[in-house]
């Protein structure tokens, strides 16, 4: 294995406050739309797409990667 290749402590976290920051975000945004479109958000199956969708483009990424060039 390249030495290097492994992510650093900062990266993780880095990473970790991102996710958080979005799903807080999402969260606060959720919050300030109009009733009619709460109600659709939280009724529906919306948060199940986007994890499914998100899934599916993150195994798509790695699927297609090429890998690094020696």
């Amino acid at each position: 294995m390249v030495e290097g290749s492994q992510p650093g402590l900062r990266q993780v976290v880095l990473i970790a406050a991102l996710a958080v920051a979005v799903v807080l975000g999402a969260a606060v945004i959720t919050n300030l739309m109009p009733a009619p479109i709460q109600a659709f958000v939280y009724d529906a199956p919306v948060a199940i797409a986007i994890l499914i969708g998100g899934t599916a483009f993150v195994l798509w990424r790695v699927a297609v990667r090429r890998p690094p060039e020696d």
